[in-house]
């Protein structure tokens, strides 16, 4: 039923890579065999009939740049998958459309650029949704081959989760780094809104979208985090554990009675570990936010699609071209209001923070577990106040629903304090895996 290799760990791989005690071109050679075997039925990635031969000669050209273990970079030779709205060198983008490619050449874009000058090579393109928006691509959950991985960034979720890749890029306008992560059991990274550059990625609302991180562990996400966010600190050892707040009132009832019980049972955990978990009511006016996310998602998305709508109407898929459609009905008063909702809502949810001796928020990561079929990626509720607001989210392995699919726990914490976040998350992380263990 599922389709899942050994996980690949980042920053143990890193650590078997630098030092020569894992060979580079061996280990190429093992993650193509893996993509033979996987990607017939997983589909995480573009085709690409070369991939063997073209990254072997990349390996052994990074073994030839850096043969002394001492000097190697700190990503040296990881493998890592790139959502197809991202400009990659020697990858043609086409954004999981049939629009021209040509449309979509550019510069490469500048996290990537980082990722290669750590000692990153590019295992390959993933699918994504078209547009990074509603309409599905071909990738299928590892853990279950007849439901969705989530989306958009669907096939950088089920590369790292069927154990194809230590790392994957996606990008999350609503849920979209997020809520893969957790259908696919693995973690997923959504820095504060712009630590990331985003130059070279095909937009879908350039006020929200955020480029993020899907790994198997935290360890992992921090170790990446470190080479493409700005400004990145080593956080202080986390001696003290966060103290928990729950968003209770509206915001929660849009999860499922299963993610809602499962979560109860996570908090439960947490508690007994010593954590302190305050409720605290939150989100009254989540339908406003939900509407406010909308408009302006769809008013950018069709500002970005202006010259292009127009032209290629016809090869544009139905939920796509109807997001452009409603999002040109949209007023430049209404944008004006929703652009400045974002600071506001952010302004909301840390000052709550601030007066109720709250670190970190806790809450589903998802409404539930990844549902059956491959037409709908699932609900964004869970997700889509937190990216509004720009606010830094991760989310965590932390269950299993009643057909034996991941649920996770979305950790979200003020804005700029993502370091933290990632210190604060893996003690969390290990904690409920072994409980999630011990479930099963």
């Amino acid at each position: 039923m599922g389709m899942i290799m050994e996980p690949l760990l980042l920053a143990k791989l890193v650590a078997e890579l630098r030092s020569g005690q894992r060979d580079l071109c061996a280990f190429v050679e093992e993650v193509c065999e893996r993509i033979e075997v996987v990607e017939p039925s997983v589909q995480a990635f573009l085709p690409e009939p070369e991939r063997a031969g073209r990254l072997l000669y990349e390996a052994a050209r990074l073994q030839q740049r850096f043969p002394d273990p001492a000097q190697r970079p700190p990503l040296y030779g990881v493998l890592v998958g790139v959502k197809d709205i991202f400009r990659v060198d020697g990858f043609l983008t086409r954004a999981g459309s049939q629009l021209p490619p040509e449309l979509f050449a550019g510069n490469e874009a500048s996290c990537v650029s980082r990722l290669r000058k750590a000692g990153a090579l590019i295992l390959g393109k993933t699918v994504t949704t078209e547009f990074a928006s509603d309409e599905s691509g071909p990738t299928r959950n590892p853990h279950n081959l007849e439901h969705t991985p989530g989306g958009s960034s669907s096939g950088s979720a089920a590369a790292v989760a069927a154990g194809l890749c230590p790392l994957a890029l996606g990008t999350q306008t609503a849920g979209s780094v997020i809520r893969p992560a957790a259908f696919c059991g693995i973690v997923g990274f959504k820095p504060t809104y712009g630590r990331i550059a985003a130059d070279g990625v095909i937009p879908y609302s350039v006020s929200i979208d955020t480029i993020g991180l899907l790994t198997q562990d935290v360890a992992g996400s921090a170790l990446a985090a470190a080479v493409l966010c700005s400004g990145w600190k080593t956080p202080v050892s986390a001696t003290q554990r966060p103290r928990l707040g729950v968003p209770g009132g509206p915001y929660l009832r849009q999860a499922s009675e299963e993610a809602l019980l499962d979560f109860e049972r996570q908090v439960r955990i947490l508690e007994r570990a010593g954590y302190s978990v305050k409720r605290v009511g939150a989100f009254s006016d989540i339908q406003a936010i939900n509407s406010s996310h909308r408009q302006l998602t769809s008013a950018e998305m069709a500002q970005v699609h202006a010259n292009w709508f127009p032209v290629h109407q016809a090869r544009y898929r139905p939920r796509t071209a109807a997001k452009i459609r409603a999002g040109q009905q949209v007023s430049a008063e209404q944008i004006t209001l929703a652009r400045a909702g974002r600071s506001c809502l952010r302004l909301e949810m840390e000052t709550l923070m601030q007066q109720k001796g709250i670190d970190l928020w806790i809450s589903p990561a998802a409404a539930g577990p990844a549902p059956a079929g491959l037409v709908q990626t699932g609900d964004t509720a869970m997700n889509r106040p937190w990216s509004y607001a720009g606010m830094p989210a991760l989310t965590i392995s932390a269950g299993k629903a009643a057909n034996g699919l991941p649920l996770g726990l979305q950790l979200v914490a003020p804005a700029m304090a993502d370091e933290q976040l990632l210190a604060w998350a893996e003690p969390m992380a290990v904690l409920l895996k072994i409980a999630t263990d011990h479930q099963a």
